[in-house]
């Protein structure tokens, strides 16, 4: 790409809108220019405003310590200055759904990491390795927003990402039935050990929202494009325990898992090592060389040692074999805030450049 483009980040003063700042450091393609947050912050530095809430492990990038933080609801000033936006915004569900369309109507693309638009039937949510052809509804959202350039795209959470690609690479076999039970690191609700010390050796077995949406989630990243919206799949049907546990990043899975058609452990194994997607197939700057590997040890995939697999982006799987009352069982992990938010709206983001949805407003 010849000349980058230009991105702004709404919320970026948060611990996604931090995220999406560090993986965006020296990203060839893209370049952060805008960050917008709210109106306490507007008019600080980048570096002011976020203080001493840095939350990365990474220090702050130079490149945007000194970029003057604008008012995310000043729209029309926010997205003049940019290509597109990525969204880590903390509002109301309604707030967001509202503001996210205006920065659309305002031709300006929006890659969001919120849950706001997810189940919006015109906006594709998208594991670009496995659905990238949903992004074919955005035709149909721009006739419904009355724009010619801009949209909403959205990534799904990120309790689903450590076993919905299983899903996706056994699709042949026909899933049925999976019970899964998320182990969910605190940075999930935007915290460390320092802002949370109760999760220090504790377990709360219970996440807001979040069981509905790793059941139902993965049905729509498995669905199909419809009449211009994405009707959800049928099957599997998923039931879901979501716990948080006193990890800092890294969401785990234990699933059990039913097929129509039941193959051989070795068969699942070749189909999760082997399997690729859009990414992959284009060489995007942030695709995983292998999105899932398969870790043959009884004792992995670990936090400690398998998260960072692939710098965030890719998902390891192990403890495959076969149960006594389903067919399989195996354990899943990803990083949350890379693959699972921040990472995985960049390469959506990528796929969306590549597919020639987002462009440069003005050739520069």
């Amino acid at each position: 790409m010849e000349q980058k483009l230009r991105v702004g980040i709404l919320g970026a003063t948060g611990m996604v809108g931090q995220r999406f700042i560090s993986l965006l450091e020296d990203h060839p393609w893209f370049e952060v220019v805008t960050v917008a947050a709210s109106p306490r912050s507007a008019g600080k530095t980048y570096e002011e405003a976020v203080g001493g809430r840095w939350k990365m492990t990474t220090p702050m990038p130079e490149g945007v310590k000194k970029l003057k933080v604008l008012n995310v609801n000043e729209v029309e000033k926010v997205a003049a200055t940019v290509d597109f936006v990525f969204s880590a915004v903390d509002m109301t569900k309604d707030e967001i759904k509202a503001i996210e369309e205006e920065y659309a109507k305002t031709e300006t693309p929006v890659v969001s990491n919120n849950s706001a638009h997810r189940w919006t039937p015109d906006v594709p949510m998208v594991v670009p390795e496995i659905n990238s052809e949903h992004f074919a509804v955005i035709e149909d959202q721009k006739k419904r927003l009355g724009t010619t350039r801009g949209f909403i795209a959205v990534k799904p959470n990120c309790s689903i990402q450590s076993y919905a690609p299983c899903l996706a690479a056994w699709r042949e076999y026909e899933a049925t039935e999976v019970v899964a039970t998320t182990y969910q690191a605190i940075s999930g609700a935007g915290k460390t050990f320092k802002d949370w010390p109760e999760m220090v050796e504790n377990i709360i077995p219970y996440i807001g929202g979040e069981e509905e949406k790793s059941e139902q989630e993965p049905l729509r990243v498995l669905g199909k494009v419809e009449n211009g919206k994405i009707k959800k799949a049928d099957l599997p049907k998923i039931t879901c325990q979501c716990i948080r546990v006193p990890v800092l990043n890294g969401h785990t899975a234990a699933v059990f898992i039913n097929f129509a058609k039941k193959p051989t452990k070795e068969e699942l194994i070749e189909k999760l090592v082997n399997y690729r997607g859009y990414p992959q197939e284009e060489n995007l700057p942030s695709a995983p060389k292998q999105f899932i590997r398969y870790l043959g040890e009884e004792n992995r995939p670990q936090v400690a040692l398998d998260v960072e697999y692939e710098n965030g982006m890719g998902i390891s799987i192990g403890r495959l074999r076969e149960d006594s009352i389903y067919d399989y069982k195996f354990v899943g992990l990803s990083h949350n805030t890379v693959r699972g938010a921040a990472g995985g709206a960049v390469l959506c983001a990528e796929a969306l450049t590549a597919k020639g949805y987002i462009k440069a407003k003005i050739p520069q």
